[in-house]
């Protein structure tokens, strides 16, 4: 973190300019191909492999496999063997993005609403 100058020193006592080793490895973490979308079935309890992959079309067994083994190594997911299937839950680490995840979705139904279909995810922007 950048230690304030008294040329670039404020009244105000956050210095949310700052670089943060830790923000940036969870942006880069949560900004994963699907990682968000994983974590955001997750919030509904825990699921089967077959599942996850029921619940998000167009994701891959292979990507989906490397996201969970990431989202363990993470300690954000925990994976548990119950009559020989494997089942995959929130850790409390994981829980704790709740309340990060339901706002990116309630961002997202906003953000939804006021765009045209030109606007739509997926769709080319012309200059």
């Amino acid at each position: 973190m950048t230690v304030p100058t008294p040329s670039t020193a404020h009244d105000d006592t956050s210095d949310t300019s700052g670089y943060c080793p830790f923000f940036q490895h969870v942006m880069e973490l949560l900004g994963r191909r699907w990682t968000g979308v994983i974590l955001r079935v997750l919030l509904d309890g825990p699921a089967r492999f077959g599942d996850l992959r029921r619940a998000i079309p167009g994701l891959s067994d292979r990507l989906l496999v490397e996201r969970l083994h990431e989202l363990e190594h993470e300690r954000l997911v925990v994976r548990e063997v119950v009559d020989e299937t494997p089942i995959y839950s929130l850790t409390p680490r994981g829980e704790d993005l709740r309340t990060t995840i339901v706002a990116v979705g309630e961002h997202a139904e906003r953000w939804a609403q006021s765009c045209t279909m030109a606007d739509r995810p997926g769709r080319s922007v012309r200059p």
